[in-house]
């Protein structure tokens, strides 16, 4: 018996393989796998048009002509870093697996990313926004909204995890919330009391709706339905417009202000690497340099010699 197999299914076995290993052994979220996906999809079109191979048959030199096409198309430094990266995870799982001999990405160094401090809104901003009246009314979309901005800045959490959030997840008496991280790794992060009663009363409220269908996930849409990144990602962009100017206005902006804030008031990095459910602390670092920077204005405005 034989087992025809189409060209397409050929060039696209090993890419399929590697995203099924990411899936159920690696656990990666389905966004991360979205992405690494679409990469792997983009990288094994161009090297079929240009050079007519398989993604199996690609030397570093291959790598480094699509590394420099990115570029020329005006793709950031830190995107094309992103996709080297994607390649690289996926040449090693090939290099482990005997498909390939040796990783063309072994003489691959991703280009030079400029240093870019996080933005984040200023604590007086974000009372502005969460204290007034201004902005917020009782009703259960205004309510929702107000609850995921305050668990955002409140928490410093990532969209995704706020995303996959369910009621149990808040604990009211430990006054602590739980979540899933990257890699499926779970923290427990402490909340104010003022966020408990908040998160409480949304409850509540979500509760008394007439949805059709309920659901576990502790924030959903107008409909009851699960809220999805871009649901959110709209939520936030348009409450933050009223009180910043800045081009950045996404929930990973609270999560910078969260962190910020926190190493501000005396945080130790450590700490704060903990909370924000990083790895390493150099993901952390990145934050005392809003500080050194704020301390150097002050120095210019406040000293005689500045």
């Amino acid at each position: 018996m034989y087992i025809h197999l189409t060209i397409i299914q050929i060039v696209f076995m090993p890419i399929e393989q590697f995203l099924t290993y990411i899936r159920h052994e690696k656990r990666y979220s389905p966004h991360t796998c979205e992405s690494y996906e679409n990469d792997l999809r983009q990288f094994s079109g161009y090297i079929r048009e240009t050079f007519e191979m398989e993604v199996t048959e690609v030397k570093h030199t291959q790598v480094r002509d699509y590394m420099i096409f990115l570029l020329e198309t005006g793709m950031s430094e830190n995107s094309v870093g992103r996709k080297l990266s994607t390649l690289r995870s996926f040449y090693k799982y090939l290099l482990r697996e005997e498909v390939i001999d040796s990783s063309p990405m072994a003489l691959i160094k991703a280009p030079a990313v400029p240093k870019r401090l996080p933005v984040f809104i200023d604590d007086d901003k974000m009372d502005r926004l969460l204290d007034s009246k201004e902005f917020f009314d009782d009703s259960f979309p205004s309510v929702r909204n107000k609850v995921i901005i305050e668990t955002f800045f409140g928490t410093g959490m990532r969209l995704a995890e706020l995303l996959h959030l369910e009621d149990k997840d808040v604990n009211v008496y430990e006054s602590v919330v739980r979540v899933l991280g990257k890699g499926n790794k779970e923290r427990i992060i402490p909340i104010t009391k003022q966020l408990v009663n908040q998160i409480e009363a949304y409850i509540a409220l979500k509760n008394q709706q007439n949805f059709d269908n309920k659901t576990d996930k502790l924030f959903v849409t107008d409909k009851g339905k699960d809220a999805t990144r871009g649901f959110v990602y709209g939520i936030v962009k348009s409450y933050l417009t009223h009180v910043t100017t800045q081009d950045k206005r996404s929930p990973h902006v609270l999560r910078h202000s969260y962190a910020t804030s926190m190493l501000n008031m005396g945080a130790d990095l450590n700490d704060i690497k903990e909370l924000l459910g990083h790895t390493s602390l150099a993901a952390t670092q990145v934050y005392t340099h809003n500080t050194i920077e704020k301390l150097k204005l002050i120095y210019k405005q406040a000293h005689p010699k500045a």
